[in-house]
């Protein structure tokens, strides 16, 4: 990875754009106890005539029981696989966390159900899936679309983008509570 400061801002919004989240869960994350973000991730294709892969998983957020002073960094459990491995994911994440993320002692976990490849353009696998949704009535699953290799990363900033939209409503049911008198 390259640490010239504007070089990395760059390459890091670049990865963050090349995600699109078609559409996501509309609630908002417990403020006590576990929360589950059902999806599903649909994975470009590589070069044309490469099939779009979908995979179906939940992600699994974990508040801790016990808050501690210190300021452990979240735990990003099963996202990146092999594959991305020798990509700079995990340097990205970094990137992220130390200039933008605060949400310490969080525990993501991610568990992939199932994977298919299909035929359809990226476009046309949205809207099957988005008419499959709302046919079902299911309104917590998110669909997510990313660049080859960069599924983890998609996954991840799904996750925070949840995490940053309820904690509003975390912090008023916190006050609620009597937790922040």
């Amino acid at each position: 990875m390259d640490f010239d400061p504007f070089h990395s801002q760059q390459q890091f919004r670049q990865l963050w754009d090349d995600v699109r989240i078609e559409r996501a869960s509309h609630y908002s994350l417990f403020t006590f106890g576990d929360s589950d973000l059902p999806y599903y991730l649909l994975s470009e294709p590589a070069k044309p005539g490469d099939l779009v892969g979908i995979h179906e998983g939940a992600i699994k957020i974990s508040r801790p029981l016990i808050f501690r002073p210190d300021a452990d960094r979240p735990d990003f459990e099963n996202f990146f696989q092999e594959e991305e491995e020798g990509d700079d994911s995990q340097d990205y994440i970094s990137f992220l966390l130390a200039r933008t993320a605060a949400f310490s002692n969080l525990r993501f976990s991610n568990t992939p159900r199932a994977s298919k490849f299909v035929s359809d353009s990226v476009e046309e696998t949205v809207d099957r899936l988005s008419r499959q949704l709302d046919d079902e009535e299911e309104d917590r699953m998110a669909i997510i679309i990313s660049k080859p290799r960069q599924q983890g990363f998609a996954l991840m900033k799904y996750a925070i983008q949840q995490v940053i939209q309820s904690t509003p409503g975390n912090i008023s049911e916190l006050r609620e509570r009597g937790f922040l008198n």
